[in-house]
């Protein structure tokens, strides 16, 4: 997988023309495929777990109002991205698989590697190059229905002043979470581009063997994510401390 992410990005790099008429449609794809979803799981996910159990903690002390600044950290570092990788490998990544795997299957990617095609520029250099752009870009909506899930929370159930969130929020908001969030996700659909479109070329066993890579794939993304979140998210912190200051 390693070895197949740098394929493909010396590709991007090396021959930058020739592929992006595949990588918009690709995109138009995803975004038909996932904001809908991403836009209901982040707004639901917002509300219920950082927006009421965060709120009624801060509701204790009689400040539901700083709920805004908890979802800094809450929304735009963390399940904002999380919940729109998480979309985006459950929809995209096994359609991907699927799609590949079945092609390897039917022998179609052997054809075209007979007739001097290569697979991997005509096939994958797009779906990773546009998962990698259009993650990065979803995060932007994610991050919006999630505080949008928790000003609900805020505002008309825990009574807070709607003034007052807003004002905790932006008091807390910097340029280095959000481009660190939008960054983080956009290397999420790296991921899930790279290892949804190794397991669909290396499908093999028939109809059941594309199931299970397509299994597989959505197990080993989402298992690298987390660990890459870990990294990143540590990385994040480490060079940017000041971020870790509420005001």
């Amino acid at each position: 997988m390693t070895r197949l992410m740098f394929q493909v990005l010396w590709m991007a790099v090396r021959h930058p023309l020739g592929y992006w008429s595949d990588v918009r449609d690709q995109m138009f794809d995803i975004l038909k495929l996932c904001w809908i979803p991403m836009a209901v799981s982040t707004t639901a996910f917002g509300l219920g777990a950082p927006g009421l159990q965060g709120g009624n903690l801060f509701a204790l002390f009689g400040i539901p109002e700083r709920l805004g600044s908890f979802f800094v950290m809450a929304s735009v570092r963390e399940f904002a991205p999380w919940v729109n990788a998480m979309v985006v490998a459950g929809v995209v990544g096994t359609a991907i698989t699927a799609d590949l795997g079945a092609r390897r299957i039917r022998e179609e990617i052997d054809a075209m590697e007979v007739l001097g095609v290569d697979p991997i520029r005509t096939l994958v250099l797009p779906r990773v190059v546009a998962l990698f752009i259009m993650t990065g870009l979803l995060d932007l909506v994610a991050i919006m229905f999630g505080l949008l899930g928790g000003y609900i929370a805020a505002v008309p159930i825990l009574g807070a002043n709607p003034a007052a969130f807003a004002d905790s929020l932006f008091a807390n908001l910097s340029a280095t979470d959000v481009w660190g969030s939008v960054v983080k996700t956009a290397l999420f659909g790296l991921i899930i581009g790279v290892v949804c479109c190794y397991k669909g070329l290396k499908a093999s066993g028939g109809p059941i063997g594309v199931g299970s890579a397509v299994n597989q794939a959505v197990v080993i993304a989402f298992a690298a994510i987390w660990i890459f979140n870990m990294v990143f998210t540590t990385i994040l912190l480490g060079l940017n401390p000041d971020i870790q200051v509420y005001k």
